[in-house]
């Protein structure tokens, strides 16, 4: 039993993907159906057009050599003018019988070369079914015997109350139209394949222009449009502008051109930000240091100061000593962006980690500290203090964000390319309206993490993470949840060129 088709077996079925391939397949597509449609057109006009001669054959062959069999098949006396006919006169393949009351009580096949009428020939009885259902009325059907095939037959009344059937056989009409179906079939196909790689060669040609539009495109798409400096390749290549081409291409160019002066203005906007960033940090430094000179000097007077004035002293020292790591981080993110590089050496990660976690229980003893370290020391290239800093905000932040007895573990692994920092801690998760800006600078969630949790800083010291990882050709992320909040930084153990 043969299964239909399922849609879902549609849908797996080989589909052409690009433009040119559906346009080559359509035009193969179409010119296939028209060529089935002449193809159909002409076997059929073939085939009713000898149908007919056959049929003009049949009836100028009339009811004489099924009357013939009256006498057994043997010519009569007078050739030329015995109402019964002659088989010499009559075509090789002529099929007779007569039936009388539905039964065959002769019938004869004359065979080519041969005067007299072959009687042995072997009708089944679904044979004699058939021709006794033919209609005696002279018209021409097709009836099929069983031994001698497809035949064009005709039945008459004759004078006996019996009926006169004669037939021609239809195998040359078949035969005829049989090669008519190969020869049409051959010149079709071949036509196909030509029209199928000359289209394809003219749709390749045709699409061209497309072709370096979309290469132009693609050559866009890879370029870093997100920060920096960017040099758009150069434009889509033109084409006649009246065709639809030629009209996208044209497009395709303008855009590129607004893109590349809002890059252009934005970048200076950026430039201009960074300068006055590095210049405002550079600028406040001093100040900022010169208060908090005063204010410890202030505090070392050894004359009664009343305690107001002293907790206003201490209040002005921390304020500027906490302004003062502001305006540090400031200026690092300034020359970061400004493309300075850091200092590069062997830097023991393992020791940095170790350090990190032993200041982190120092500055939170109410948490639970978790460090799990390699059994070999890890090293990687980099500045070890812009690293020690990364580690530094990392513990900071575990430790800030998280309500009291939080557990946070620190892992370092390593392999032949790069090193794995993961801290991980398992209080309440970022919020997830902030997760996709945790690194940006200046970030900072409206709720803490949990309302027990101590104070945080200016929402820098991520974005120091990710600046300072990405200045080491590293990368950081993070994974967070419900009672698991998970910031891992991979650093390259080799120097990249």
């Amino acid at each position: 039993m043969i299964r239909p088709p399922r849609q879902g077996d549609l849908r797996r079925l080989p589909r052409p993907r690009t433009l040119r391939a559906r346009l080559t397949f359509g035009l193969v597509v179409l010119l296939a159906v028209s060529c089935a449609a002449v193809g159909l057109a002409a076997v059929v006009e073939l085939n009713g057009s000898l149908t007919r001669r056959l049929d003009e054959q049949l009836a100028q062959t009339g009811t004489r050599f099924p009357e013939s069999l009256e006498h057994h098949g043997r010519p009569p006396d007078d050739h030329d003018g015995d109402e019964y006919g002659d088989t010499r006169r009559t075509a090789a393949g002529t099929f007779g019988a007569r039936l009388l009351n539905g039964t065959v009580t002769s019938k004869g096949l004359v065979r080519g070369g041969d005067p007299s009428a072959d009687l042995n020939v072997d009708l089944t009885t679904a044979d004699t079914h058939r021709l006794a259902r033919i209609p005696a009325d002279g018209r021409a059907r097709t009836v099929r015997l069983s031994e001698l095939g497809d035949y064009r037959v005709a039945a008459t009344a004759g004078r006996d109350g019996d009926v006169l059937v004669v037939g021609l056989p239809l195998e040359p009409v078949q035969a005829t139209v049989r090669r008519l179906e190969l020869v049409a079939a051959i010149v079709f196909g071949l036509a196909l394949v030509v029209t199928g790689v000359a289209g394809a060669l003219w749709v390749r040609w045709s699409l061209r222009p497309l072709s370096r539009v979309a290469a132009t495109a693609a050559r866009v798409s890879e370029l870093p449009l997100a920060d920096g400096e960017v040099v758009l390749p150069p434009r889509a290549p033109q084409s006649d502008p009246h065709g639809e081409v030629g009209r996208v291409a044209t497009a395709f160019n303008r855009m590129l051109g607004h893109v590349e002066d809002a890059l252009t203005k934005r970048h200076a906007s950026e430039e201009r930000l960074r300068r006055f960033a590095a210049d405002a940090s550079h600028e406040l430094r001093t100040p900022v240091a010169s208060v908090r000179g005063h204010a410890e000097l202030a505090l070392l007077h050894p004359g009664p100061v009343p305690p107001e004035i002293t907790r206003a002293l201490h209040r002005i020292a921390a304020e500027s000593a906490r302004m003062g790591e502001m305006v540090d981080d400031l200026l690092l993110l300034a020359r970061l962006d400004a493309g300075r590089p850091l200092e590069r050496g062997p830097v023991d990660l393992t020791r940095l980690v170790l350090d990190a976690v032993t200041d982190a229980r120092a500055a939170g003893p109410d948490h639970s500290w978790t460090l799990d370290l390699p059994e070999d020391p890890v090293t990687v290239p980099g500045d070890a203090h812009r690293l020690q800093q990364v580690l530094a905000n990392l513990m900071a932040n575990a430790r800030v964000h998280t309500p009291v007895g939080t557990k946070v573990t620190v892992t370092l692994e390593a392999d032949a390319d790069s090193a794995l920092l993961s801290v991980h801690d398992d209080g309440p998760g970022v919020p997830e309206d902030v997760r996709s800006a945790v690194f940006e600078r200046f970030t900072r969630a409206e709720h803490r993490r949990h309302p027990n949790a101590s104070g945080g800083g200016a929402g820098l010291g991520l974005s120091i993470v990710a600046a300072v990882t990405g200045a080491h050709a590293g990368s950081v992320g993070l994974e967070s949840g419900p009672g698991s909040t998970t910031f891992t930084v991979r650093l390259p153990r080799q120097t990249r060129a």
